[in-house]
């Protein structure tokens, strides 16, 4: 990390010391641990200084795309499933399921997913070069729901800038929620953000993509009659 870059890191931790998310680790059964302490090994991603070096991550060249807060992982194995010529990243901070879905694509023989336990903020900041990614997937962040913790929520102007400035040109970040005010919130931020452009239509939001698998959580809020919103902006803009 370069001296300007620790500077915008300490900068940006000091305007960010609120979290997005509460560790609710839950109970780790033995399984799920087991699989998470020799599974590391082969999906994991140990916090390291500086930009990760993503082609020695997957030793090819290739595109790569980021979900941040992938749940039960369902999305990250579809995806890689689907997808056998593009590497993909996960980011979670609960263990329980990282060690669950560990488990699920070692039997699967998937070989183009890591995984890390980290908060997404901090990793973004330090080690996911500039122009780097493909895609970032947020789906179904915590909305934080009570007008008093909204300040919680991960969907806010700095944070977007900087997830925006790694992606490549044309790269996609695609967010979707089940909280409309979310949603409102999240169109206003994305749409003020001078490295992106909305794909959408005239509201500014699209139907769920057909690259976008329902996940479990989006399944259960769809039998309880909830929306849902996507939005799917594109990098245009170079720094």
């Amino acid at each position: 990390m370069t001296e300007k870059e620790q500077q915008n890191y300490n900068n940006y931790n000091r305007k960010t010391k609120i979290r997005s998310y509460v560790r609710r680790e839950g109970r780790f059964t033995p399984a799920q641990r087991s699989a998470f302490e020799s599974l590391w090994p082969v999906y994991g991603i140990d916090e390291v200084l500086g930009c990760w070096d993503f082609c020695k991550m997957f030793g090819r060249e290739s595109k790569v795309f980021l979900e941040l807060g992938f749940g039960d992982g369902r999305v990250l194995k579809t995806l890689a499933t689907r997808h056998p010529e593009n590497d993909y990243i996960g980011i979670e901070v609960h263990r329980p399921g990282v060690g669950r879905i560990m488990h699920e694509m070692y039997e699967a023989g998937l070989k183009n997913v890591r995984v890390i336990c980290e908060d997404g903020d901090v990793i973004f900041q330090k080690n996911i070069p500039r122009d780097s990614l493909a895609g970032i997937s947020i789906f179904f962040p915590d909305p934080w729901h009570k007008r008093k913790h909204n300040k919680r929520r991960l969907i806010q102007a700095d944070f977007v800038h900087m997830a925006a400035s790694r992606l490549q040109l044309g790269g996609m970040l695609h967010l979707a929620t089940d909280w409309e005010d979310y949603a409102r919130q999240m169109l206003e931020v994305l749409s003020s953000e001078p490295l992106l452009e909305n794909s959408g239509e005239e509201n500014g939001f699209v139907e769920r993509p057909g690259s976008r698998p329902l996940t479990k959580y989006e399944q259960r809020g769809i039998r309880l009659g909830h929306g849902v919103w996507d939005l799917v902006f594109r990098r245009t803009e170079t720094i």
